[in-house]
Parts: C-alpha cells; sequence; structure tokens
C-alpha cells in the first residue's frame, strides 16, 4: 500500500507515520510526508497512491481544494483534523472517515479498519460523487443514480436521465462510500434498492433485478435472499 500523509505540524505528522507504519506493517509499500497542499497535489497528479491522510488546515490552505480535485480518483481519503464542524461537509465529498484531533491510535485504526473493509461504514451524509470528464471534475448526484456497473478498475455510474460516466474508483471501493440505500446485487452491480421494481426468476435458479425503467440486472445466488430481506422489510 501507499500512503501519503499531508499535514503541516510536524509533531502530528510524527504521530501518524508512526501508527501508519505499526498498523499496516507487512503491507505497507511506501509512505510519504508532504506538508503543502500544492505539494501534495503535485505529488498525487505523479504517483501511485492507495490511502491520502489529509489535514484541512495546511498552513492557511484550505484542504477541500484539495480533496474537489482528487476525490474522484481511485484512491480513498482520510481527514484528520480539529475542525469537527467540517465532517460533515467532508463525506459529502465521499471521505471514508473524518479523525478528529486530537485523536489516539485506537480512533485511527479504526478508520485504516475501514480502509480495509473490516468495519461497516455506510453513511448517509454523502450527496455526490465526483468524476472526470473531459479534464474537468463533474458532480454527480447520489439521488439521480439509478445503479453502478464494474467496469475493470472503473465504475459506470449509470443515471435517471439516461446518462452514464466512468469513475475512478472500483465498486469495492464505492460500495464503501454509499449510503445503505444502494446494495451490492451481483459481483459487478451495486442497485439504488428504491429503483427495483420485481426480482425475477428464470429457469436455472436465475435471479434478475427488474428495474422501474424495465431494465434487467443479474441478482448473484448468495445476494439473492438479503436484497430480497431489504426490498420487503
Amino acid at each position: 500500500m501507499n500512503i501519503l500523509v499531508i499535514e503541516d505540524e510536524s509533531r502530528i505528522a510524527k504521530r501518524i507515520l508512526r501508527m501508519t507504519r505499526e498498523f499496516f506493517l507487512n503491507t505497507l509499500n511506501e509512505i510519504t510526508h508532504i506538508e503543502s497542499l500544492q505539494e501534495g497535489i503535485t505529488y498525487i497528479q505523479h504517483h501511485k497512491v492507495d490511502l491520502v491522510l489529509l489535514d484541512l488546515n495546511l498552513n492557511g490552505d484550505n484542504g477541500f481544494d484539495l480533496l474537489k480535485n482528487t476525490v474522484s480518483e481511485s484512491f480513498h481519503t482520510i481527514i484528520i483534523s480539529a475542525y469537527k464542524e467540517q465532517a460533515l461537509k467532508a463525506f459529502e465529498h465521499g471521505v471514508l472517515d473524518f479523525v478528529p484531533k486530537p485523536f489516539n491510535k485506537e480512533r485511527l485504526d479504526l478508520a485504516f479498519n475501514r480502509v480495509l473493509n473490516k468495519e461497516d461504514i455506510h453513511t448517509k451524509n454523502i450527496k455526490f460523487l465526483a468524476v472526470k470528464k473531459r479534464g474537468e471534475i463533474q458532480l454527480v448526484t447520489i439521488e439521480n443514480i439509478i445503479y453502478i456497473k464494474g467496469a475493470g478498475m472503473y465504475s459506470e455510474l449509470v443515471l435517471t436521465n439516461g446518462k452514464s460516466f466512468l469513475h475512478d474508483k472500483s465498486l469495492e471501493k464505492l460500495e464503501q462510500l454509499l449510503p445503505d440505500t444502494f446494495i451490492r446485487s451481483h459481483k459487478s452491480y451495486i442497485l439504488k434498492i428504491e429503483e427495483i421494481n420485481a426480482i425475477k426468476i428464470s429457469s436455472g435458479s436465475k435471479y434478475f433485478a427488474e428495474l422501474k425503467n424495465e431494465e434487467l440486472l443479474p441478482i448473484g445466488r448468495t445476494r439473492y435472499k438479503y436484497l430480497k430481506e431489504r426490498m420487503f422489510k
């Protein structure tokens, strides 16, 4: 795992670096510490990153300026900041977690476990997903997404207006971020529950979700029971 720490306070940065090394231990490939916002942006543009640990106040620069341009990337972001009132806004931008300062090892470990998908992290706060199109960042409102289809290392967002956008995050990473109004129905699909009109069963015990737009999407056998329970609870 390649981790980037963007923190301008040396003492805090040393704690973060130490705790991060202790947690990831054998899975850590490289960890880099950068103090300024612009250096962080430049680093991300030229290096492979799996996780960013970001402070929001960097020598007077606003960490959201980086966040707005990187939430569409394939990596997860964890905010570590004293500005607790910014937590909701951060989650709306699609961060994985918000760790308030001062923090301890247990709280940081909780955030790291979420990176490894070992904790239930569904949040109702995320309002949009950022996608890159023609070199610009566009915001896609969560409410306008019907379903998401896996497309290799990327994901395809399918919207109510018939448009679709590619997102740099994998289906697994988006599943971590989306609210519980979405459900993983198949290894290749995440569906919004309210868009499902009915569940169809065909010969050979094959299951399909019939959407309100009349599309039929496959349901994995191991996910059928859970999906049915969620629909009719």
